[in-house]
């Protein structure tokens, strides 16, 4: 028995030592030798720019489900659709800050930090940059204070694990100067973007005009909360040069397939429920922003409007007589909705979105050579910049409907539109009545790209909203100022949280970001 417990033991140290000598061989069986090491930085902008035009989860519940519905251009009776009520739902609110971190940030960031100091690769690198700004920026306006220095940067070291948010002041002054520095090193003679690019197919000359124009939209926000900043960052930008056509808008294409670039505000309002949307629970034109077209008598409205009825189920109901349409109420349900309407029956009553300008292979908004002339407009206003506030304003309201051809629609003739041009009085207005018009007009052009309405109608007040008050809502009956962080923070990164916090303000919807006076 001995001898055999000895023959056991020796045994099982040779095992030992021979399994120690062979460890490194069995840790190179998991290495696949024939992939690659290296990830293609021209693949990872291209899906980072895709990623920044979202995907069906964010874009559903951060610009749809809670901004269109805030602002007023959509309305829907479903409960769930938390910001037509001013409810808080922790997914929906967290779900752009849970999506894009992860995603386009990380690899938008691995773009700009693997491409910087690389002469050959200043375009990617610039690229690269003025995207993750752009998506920064928009998750600033949604949130407030935000990882930004230190973001998408965990798989470089555990000191980027939790990252501290910045202020949003300094973020701020973090994409300005990001922004500066990537669109003064595009170079010809560097290596091209070419296809790569999804937004502008290599045209380093709308990069720039698209850099400019943002710079003009970070210095907008910043006007209340340190103007003499704001007009000296709006001047340079506009001097340089912004988008100057809608040939130029910074419009993502989108295309059909199953590669993660179709439209995701089509994907979330398809009518049908077959087509993967929300069927009757979608959201249906805004009373607010309907009553607004038929009072000026827009000639966008039967391109925004698809109608009433239910053409989906029976095409004999449909109407589409602009004289029919009707505005569904903000902030009410289907039980509610009877206190103003008793005879309430069906939601098909009230008019839908045009299935046309919601396609899968429609373009995504990030911002518009209308949306440039509204800000030199209200620039010359200001006394940032010289020139004439009407002319901008005149060229602003052509560009914002001409560019539904982006959607595949047609639009008004050019009598059409110069007649409802005229009939809106900029010329002869108060200089207040001329920031109201530059205001409403900016929130008709940004329909579709409803974020941005939110948080160009925080910054001005414009257009002049009544807010809702169903009994259950949790702002006092006030439209919500931001978004609450995604809940897992609280948890996964709480020090970084608690700062926020302590220094921003309580974590609700009622909390005002830096900019918002």
């Amino acid at each position: 028995m001995k001898f055999n417990n000895k023959i056991i033991a020796i045994t099982t140290l040779i095992s030992l030592i021979l399994g120690a000598c062979n460890k490194d061989k069995l840790v190179e069986l998991n290495i696949n030798k024939n992939a690659s090491t290296e990830i293609d930085l021209g693949y990872l902008l291209a899906y980072g720019q895709l990623r920044v035009a979202g995907s069906r989860y964010e874009s559903w519940r951060t610009n749809l489900i809670y901004s269109s519905t805030m602002i007023q251009h959509n309305a829907t009776l479903q409960g769930y659709w938390s910001g037509d009520k001013y409810y808080y739902s922790s997914q929906y609110s967290g779900a752009y800050w849970e999506r894009h971190y992860p995603d386009a940030i990380k690899h938008l960031t691995h773009v700009v930090d693997k491409t910087a100091g690389d002469g050959e690769m200043v375009n990617y690198h610039a690229a690269a940059q003025i995207m993750r700004a752009f998506d920064l920026h928009r998750m600033t306006d949604i949130y407030g204070d935000i990882p930004y220095s230190e973001a998408g940067r965990g798989i470089d070291g555990q000191e980027f694990w939790f990252p501290k948010y910045d202020s949003q002041q300094d973020v701020y002054k973090s994409l300005v100067a990001d922004i500066k520095a990537a669109r003064d090193e595009f170079s010809a003679g560097a290596k091209a973007l070419g296809s790569q690019d999804v937004l502008f197919s290599g045209d380093l000359t709308k990069w720039k005009k698209f850099a400019n124009a943002l710079l003009m939209r970070i210095s907008m926000r910043m006007s209340k909360v340190d103007e003499a900043t704001a007009k000296a960052i709006f001047a340079e930008a506009a001097s340089n040069g912004a988008i100057d056509s809608n040939d130029a808008n910074a419009f993502i294409k989108q295309a059909l397939g199953n590669g993660g670039d179709v439209n995701y505000n089509g994907t979330s309002l398809a009518m049908s429920n077959a087509a993967g949307g929300g069927g009757d629970n979608n959201a249906k034109i805004s009373k607010t922003f309907m009553d607004w077209m038929n009072a000026n008598k827009d000639p966008r409205k039967m391109i925004i409007v698809g109608g009433i009825g239910n053409p989906y189920s029976d095409k004999s109901t449909w109407n589409t007589d602009p004289d029919a349409q009707i505005g569904l109420p903000n902030g009410y349900t289907s039980t509610t909705i009877k206190d103003i309407v008793p005879d309430f029956t069906t939601v098909h009553a009230y008019s839908f979105i045009n299935p046309s300008i919601i396609e899968l292979d429609d373009p995504t908004p990030f911002i518009s050579y209308a949306e440039v002339e509204f800000m030199m407009a209200e620039a010359v206003l200001k006394g940032w910049i010289s020139g004439d506030a009407e002319a901008h304003f005149n060229k602003g309201v052509e560009a914002a409907i001409t560019s539904w051809t982006w959607f595949g629609v047609s639009v008004p003739e050019a009598d059409a539109i110069s007649t409802y041009i005229s009939g809106l009085g900029f010329g002869t207005a108060s200089s207040t009545d001329k920031l109201r018009l530059i205001g409403e007009q900016y929130w008709a052009t940004t329909y579709l790209n409803h974020i941005e309405s939110w948080c160009n109608w925080r910054r001005t007040g414009y257009p002049v909203l009544t807010p809702v008050n169903d009994p259950n809502n949790i702002t006092g009956g006030t439209i919500p100022r931001r978004l609450r962080y995604y809940e897992d923070e609280i948890g996964s990164n709480p020090k970084s949280y608690q700062e926020a916090i302590a220094r921003q303000g309580e974590d609700l919807l009622t909390t005002r970001v830096w900019w918002d006076k």
